[in-house]
């Protein structure tokens, strides 16, 4: 399959996923449970992991989820191809019905991310980029459902001038000492700046659309976290870069914990 194919199973599948997770959210038996790490995990993370792995499997391209099996790093290395998963990013967003989760589907090749689907079903919205193809978002997706209507019908990323004030946003569940740090640092070098609070891997989205300068993230990540949003970053002129190596995050290491990152426009000099 080429990459445009890829990509509309990628879309198809991310909604299908969202429209059962849906299904889910809208009741009140969420099947909560907690992980080792004490993160929580819902029937409809399981749900549309199941969903998802199922439909991609077809594609024989290996899975990387993170709520399947992870293959150890010796069988890993091998794969120049992979999909990296989150069935829900944000499952604490979803049990609070804030509307802030997503799907999160990426393609890495060789380390590198080259397509990404994130959708946000409770607000009806979907971001999607590839390679030599570009970054785009649709809103209110309904009656668009079909792969070929939702590239036809979305905009190209990014999609707004960047805010007057200084913007940066930051995680809704999670904070740091060091991103408050941060925040002052930027306060004495800007002047003005606007904090705007939101979950899951929306905020990458924001950064790709121009909605906001700079993304910090200064606690643990997985690879599943960002992925996606990578993707959709980078082909809407945006970086991800690793705070530790001062390049481009990588994708399908040994360590699956990314370092800190951040995240901004190409054209953003702090």
């Amino acid at each position: 399959m080429n990459l445009d194919q890829l990509l509309s199973k990628a879309i198809n599948c991310a909604i299908e996923a969202g429209q059962e997770i849906m299904n889910i959210y809208m009741t009140d038996d969420f099947g909560i449970a907690h992980k080792e790490d004490n993160s929580p995990l819902t029937k409809a993370d399981l749900l549309a992991h199941e969903m998802i792995s199922n439909t991609l499997s077809k594609t024989n391209i290996p899975i990387l989820s993170e709520e399947g099996k992870h293959a150890p790093f010796s069988e890993r290395k091998q794969w120049s191809r992979l999909w990296i998963i989150d069935p829900i990013d944000g499952t604490k967003e979803f049990i609070n019905r804030n509307g802030e989760f997503t799907i999160n589907i990426a393609l890495v090749e060789n380390e590198n991310p080259i397509l990404g689907v994130i959708y946000a079903p409770a607000i009806d919205t979907i971001y999607f980029a590839a390679k030599n193809i570009g970054s785009f978002k649709l809103n209110n997706i309904s009656g668009n459902e079909s792969a070929e209507n939702l590239i036809n019908n979305s905009i190209s990323l990014p999609c707004q001038s960047p805010p007057q004030n200084f913007t940066i946003v930051s995680s809704r569940s999670h904070s740091s000492k060091e991103t408050d740090l941060f925040i002052k640092t930027l306060e004495r070098q800007y002047g003005k700046i606007e904090i705007k609070h939101v979950g899951s891997s929306l905020k990458l989205c924001m950064i790709a659309e121009g909605s906001a300068h700079i993304y910090p993230r200064f606690i643990p990540t997985m690879e599943w976290d960002i992925a996606a949003g990578h993707a959709i970053c980078l082909f809407a002129n945006s970086n991800v870069i690793d705070y530790k190596t001062n390049r481009p995050m990588t994708y399908n290491r040994e360590n699956l914990q990314n370092n800190w990152f951040m995240a901004s426009r190409q054209t953003l000099k702090p």
